[in-house]
C-alpha cells in the first residue's frame, strides 16, 4: 500500500514538474510560427486609433495601413486575413507588451531606432513606411517654417521618440519654447484642439491623421518641413529568426509586387507569367516559400487577399482616402522614392 502510495505522489509529482516545465517552454519559446499556427491566429499590436494607419468603427472592425500589413502576415501563413486579430497599445506600454508575449508583432507606427533593439531586445525587420517629425499649428498663426516656431506652446506625447526631436530642434536651433508633455495621444489632441498649446508636434503622417479629428480641421496646417528621420517599422523579438523572417519578406513581397506590377485585380494573370522575377514571387519557380516554413504560393496570397505596397498605401492613407498623403519619400525608387525591396532570387 506504502509503495502504491509512494509510486502515486511520485508520478504527481512529475506530472506537476512536466507542467510547470510546459508553461515555462511557452513563456520562453522564441518559435513565434509554431505558437501562431497553433493558435490560429497572428496576435497584432496596434495603436488604439490613428486613422489612416489603425483605427476601430463602432462594430470593432479594424481598418488602416498597419492593419493591412497584419492582415497580409496572416494571410501569408494561414491564406485568411481574418486571421489577424488586433490588440490596441499605448505608446507607453507596446515594447513591454511585445516583449511579455502579449502580441506576436507590433505593426503601430514604431520608429526604428539603435537604443530601442538594444534597450528592448527587438528586432525591426524593414522599414514599412518612412516619416519624420513635423509642426501642426493654427492657419492663424501664419506660420511659414518649422523656424518660424521660436517661443511656442508646444504639445507632445510622453514617451516617443518625437519629445527626443523636440528637445533636440529646439535646442540645436537655439530657440526657445515651452513643452506641454501628456502620457495619452488622445489628451495630447485635445489639450491642442482646445488651445492650451498652439504647436502639435507628431509624425508628419501622424499629423494629417489626428488633424481630421479637431473640431475644425480647416483651420490648422502642417507645415512643410520635416525635423528628424522617422523609420516606422514592424517590430518583433529578437533571437526568433523563422518569425522574423516571414515579417520581413510579407513586407518585401508587396513592395516587389507593386514595382513587378502585380496586384490584386492580376494575379491570377500573373501565375501565368513567363518572366523570372514574377515567377518566383507567385511561387511558380523556386521554393522561396517552403525555405520561409510557409507554402509555395505565400506571396500570391497576401497580394490576392490585401494587395501590393501601393495599393495597400493609397486606400488607407494615399490619394483614395481621406488624408490624401503624398507618396513622396515612400514612392518606389524608380518612381522618384526611397522604397526598394531586396530581389526575390
Amino acid at each position: 500500500m506504502r509503495t502504491f502510495r509512494g509510486g502515486l505522489l511520485i508520478g504527481l509529482a512529475v506530472a506537476v514538474l512536466v507542467g510547470v516545465l510546459a508553461v515555462i517552454y511557452e513563456f520562453y519559446d522564441t518559435r513565434t510560427l509554431k505558437r501562431t499556427v497553433r493558435r490560429g491566429e497572428v496576435l497584432c499590436g496596434v495603436n488604439k486609433g490613428l486613422p489612416g494607419f489603425s483605427i476601430p468603427d463602432d462594430k470593432g472592425n479594424w481598418t488602416g495601413f498597419d492593419v493591412d500589413f497584419c492582415r497580409a502576415v496572416a494571410a501569408a501563413i494561414f491564406n485568411d486575413p481574418s486571421k489577424a486579430k488586433f490588440v490596441p497599445l499605448d505608446a507607453s506600454e507596446r515594447f513591454k507588451e511585445l516583449q511579455s508575449r502579449k502580441v506576436d508583432i507590433l505593426s503601430r507606427n514604431s520608429t526604428w531606432s539603435m537604443a530601442r533593439e538594444l534597450d528592448y531586445d527587438l528586432y525591426f525587420p524593414a522599414v514599412a513606411y518612412y516619416d519624420g517629425a513635423g509642426f501642426m499649428v493654427p492657419r492663424s498663426r501664419n506660420k511659414e517654417t518649422s523656424l518660424d516656431l521660436t517661443g511656442s506652446k508646444v504639445c507632445v506625447q510622453a514617451g516617443t521618440t518625437t519629445l527626443l526631436n523636440l528637445t533636440d530642434y529646439f535646442r540645436a536651433n537655439n530657440m526657445k519654447y515651452e513643452e506641454v508633455k501628456f502620457d495619452k495621444l488622445d489628451d495630447v489632441v485635445k489639450a491642442y484642439d482646445t488651445g492650451k498649446c498652439d504647436t502639435l508636434t507628431a509624425d508628419v503622417s501622424q499629423l494629417y491623421a489626428l488633424r481630421l479629428n479637431l473640431s475644425k480641421p480647416g483651420d490648422h496646417m502642417i507645415l512643410p518641413d520635416m525635423i528628424s528621420k522617422e523609420p516606422l517599422a514592424p517590430v518583433v523579438r529578437q533571437r526568433d529568426d523563422d518569425w522574423m523572417m516571414i515579417v520581413k519578406w510579407t513586407l518585401y513581397a508587396m513592395i516587389n509586387a507593386e514595382e513587378l506590377g502585380v496586384s490584386s485585380e492580376n494575379i491570377d494573370e500573373a501565375l501565368k507569367s513567363k518572366k523570372p522575377e514574377v515567377m518566383r514571387l507567385v511561387g511558380t519557380e523556386g521554393n522561396y516559400g517552403e525555405q520561409l516554413g510557409l507554402t509555395k504560393d505565400w506571396a500570391v496570397r497576401i497580394i490576392r487577399n490585401v494587395g501590393n505596397y501601393g495599393e495597400m498605401y493609397e486606400r488607407n492613407i494615399g490619394e483614395k482616402s481621406k488624408l490624401k498623403i503624398p507618396r513622396g519619400m515612400n514612392q518606389l525608387w524608380n518612381a522618384g522614392g526611397v522604397q526598394y525591396a531586396p530581389p526575390m532570387r
